[in-house]
This record gives structure tokens, sequence and C-alpha cells, in this order.
């Protein structure tokens, strides 16, 4: 699947027809986020978004807000649309997640700036570093948040190396953090290889 066009006003369901849908596309949405959800140790999480994922969390923004004016729903989508991938990147909710509130708190004064050293890597390129939180600062002298947005956007030649089988690697360069996944699964690389053009 290739996930590199922006959602449409009139690609999506009405809240009437998403009622009816939304049981079968939830279910499809879960399945296909298992592929596009790698953890990178104990605490974060990336979550790679693409034209699906988003799409489903329009849908359900709607829903939520009851929304069905046009500038509600063009709203939603202007918020939503930059997280799609575009052929060149990819794009990336990542998640602090600690159960525990007061060691959560701990954590994210430790973990300032972290959105910015989390990488990935082709075999044989260097790493490219993520573009964090474009739509709005999401940390300040005190703390970071607990989710981030990130870009990483990919040079050509390691688009062609990813489309040509090389593995891939996740990773945070972090003081307080620090972790490599050095060999992304297969089925992962796949579907975000999907995201790509070349």
């Amino acid at each position: 699947m290739n996930a590199t066009h922006p959602i449409s006003r009139d690609s999506l369901l009405s809240l009437e027809e998403y009622a009816r849908q939304r049981p079968a596309f939830r279910n499809r949405v879960i399945a296909h986020k298992q592929d596009r959800t790698l953890p990178l140790g104990d605490h974060l999480t990336l979550v790679f978004e693409d034209e699906l994922t988003i799409r489903y969390q329009i849908q359900e923004m709607l829903r939520i807000e009851r929304t069905f004016e046009e500038a509600g729903i063009r709203d939603e989508l202007e918020a939503y649309n930059p997280l799609v991938p575009d052929g060149s990147n990819w794009k990336a909710t990542m998640m602090i997640e600690f159960p525990d509130e007061t060691e959560r708190r701990a954590w994210l004064a430790r973990l300032i700036a972290v959105e910015d050293r989390v990488w990935v890597r082709a075999e044989g390129f260097d790493p490219v570093f993520a573009i964090a939180d474009e739509d709005m600062e999401r940390d300040n002298d005190e703390k970071t948040s607990a989710v981030h947005f990130l870009r990483f956007e990919l040079p050509v030649a390691m688009i062609r190396a990813l489309k040509a089988g090389a593995a891939l690697a996740v990773g945070v360069d972090h003081p307080a953090y620090s972790v490599a996944v050095e060999h992304v699964p297969e089925a992962m690389r796949q579907s975000l290889c999907g995201d790509l053009r070349a």
C-alpha cells in the first residue's frame, strides 16, 4: 500500500456511514498498526502513521465531536493531513510511557529533547534523526511531553536501498535513554517501504 496522498474531504464517510462501518474499520486499523508499531526499550513506542491510520484518527475525531459542518471537517483535515507521509519521509507518533505518574513526571524531566534524538538508519547509511513537533512546541525547560510527532526525511539513496531490501534499524540516542532495534522486523520494514517513492 502506498500512503503518499493527503486525505480528501470527498473520501470521508458521513457520521452515519462511519457508525455502520466502524467495527470492521477499527479491526482493520488495529491489525494494520501491528506492523507499524515499534517499542524502543520499555518506555518509548513509535507508531508509524500512514493514510489509513490518519483516516481513522480523522473519522474518530469527527465521530467523538459529532462534527458534520464543513468548516469543522476542514479543520480536522488541516490538522491531521500533515501526519500522512508524502513519499520521501516517514511520520510517526512517539509515546513516552510510564504507568506510575510520579515516575513518569520524573522521566519527562530527564528526557527533555529526546524527540530530537530518535533516528532511523538503512544498512550502509548514516542515521537520519527526527524532525519533531513541527506543528507546536511540546517541551519546555522543565520537561518534555509524553507524546510527540516525528518526521524522518529520507535521502533518495536510502529510499532506494530500503526498497531494494536493505535492513532497517531504529533507535534513540539520548543521555538518559539510549536504545537501538538493529533489525526492524521484515513485515514492518516492508510496510514502511510502502510509504516511500524513489
